[in-house]
């Protein structure tokens, strides 16, 4: 992929960003040097590589979802300035 100057326009106008001309001209150089050195890497034999999702190997800690403090909807409630029906009534923020 080419970097052209109309992309680098079209990237500020997406990051609502304005540069200089001579800003531009190195973004330029460096999106198109960040995507050579990818087409480089593309370039690797690893097909003998097996894909890694972690560095480390190590594995995330989950526990089992359980619910711990219970019915406790009439404690919140008490604390409301005004309920109904089970719920908090708040101020009405638009007609």
């Amino acid at each position: 992929m080419e970097i052209t100057q109309d992309l680098v326009r079209y990237l500020e106008a997406l990051g609502r960003i304005e540069l200089s001309p001579e800003e531009e001209a190195k973004t330029q150089k460096d999106l198109a040097d960040i995507l050579g050195y990818m087409d480089k890497l593309s370039e690797l034999d690893t097909s003998g590589v097996e894909p890694l999702s972690h560095v480390t190997g190590q594995f995330n800690v989950t526990r089992e979802d359980t619910v711990s403090n219970g019915d406790m909807q009439d404690a919140v409630l008490a604390n409301a300035p005004e309920t109904k029906d089970g719920t908090i009534l708040v101020p009405r923020t638009f007609d």
